[in-house]
């Protein structure tokens, strides 16, 4: 079983920046892949960025690549979504996930039904 809690949303203008965090309880999250997913009013929920278990392999949407960077610390068990120059249409509740038993190099993959784990979300609003 893994818990997890994300924080660090807001309220932000345009070409700002945040940093989500994602607190994990539970022994496996040193073991699994884990992910940033947002979803925006009316919109399905949507892949942002994977980190494999090492932190070695990372992956991100298109929409985000070049702006958005995640990590890990095994060590505090937590994920980070670091969001620059950000843009209002990266408004969304911002969730991130966990997917466990996966091989070592992997960054979990953009399908949220693949994730076992979900955190309650939070809030990040780009003003224009």
């Amino acid at each position: 079983q893994v818990q997890l809690v994300e924080s660090g949303g807001g309220l932000v203008q345009a070409g700002g920046s945040l940093r989500l965090s994602c607190a994990a309880s539970g022994r496996t999250f040193s073991m699994s892949a884990m992910g940033w997913f947002r979803q925006a009013p009316g919109k399905e929920r949507e892949f942002v960025a994977g980190i494999s278990r090492s932190g070695g392999s990372t992956d991100y949407a298109d929409s985000v690549k070049g702006r958005f960077t995640i990590s890990r610390d095994n060590a505090k068990n937590t994920v980070y979504l670091q969001m620059n120059s950000l843009k209002p249409e990266d408004t969304a509740v911002y969730y991130c996930a966990a997917r466990s038993n996966v091989l070592q190099g992997y960054s979990g993959g953009r399908n949220p039904e693949q994730y076992s784990y979900w955190g309650q979300g939070t809030q990040v609003t780009v003003s224009s």
